[in-house]
């Protein structure tokens, strides 16, 4: 892959990380109250604006990306964001990381690198 590729590649990756992460910050606010009550709070909290900062200008970049790759080759390599928010989750918000999730994230990250070396 060119230099341009790959920044593009984990631009991609971070700015997706960086929503999802968001969001569940801003979901996981136990102070938020149940139903609708809720929702108005999540508006009023920063996590969930940056998480919609972060997926638009994801999508730009992802664009930008798969202006350059194929579309298998793309969505392919993008999976890799599964991983790295499932390590995030772990690492930030004390998720269980199952042995089935860890053969899932092993998978996946063989599958990325498979798919990023041939092309």
């Amino acid at each position: 892959m060119s230099p341009l590729i790959t920044t593009l590649w984990l631009v991609n990756v971070t700015l997706d990380t960086g929503g999802q992460l968001a969001f569940k910050a801003a979901a996981s606010d136990q102070r938020a109250g149940d139903g609708l009550a809720r929702w108005r709070y999540m508006a009023r909290r920063p996590w969930i604006w940056l998480g919609i900062m972060a997926y638009v200008v994801h999508l730009l970049s992802w664009i930008a990306f798969l202006s350059l790759v194929d579309l298998s080759q793309g969505v392919l390599l993008a999976s890799i964001n599964i991983v790295v928010i499932m390590l995030a989750g772990r690492l930030l918000f004390r998720e269980r990381l199952t042995p089935l999730r860890v053969a899932g994230i092993l998978l996946v990250s063989a599958g990325v690198a498979m798919v990023g070396a041939s092309g």
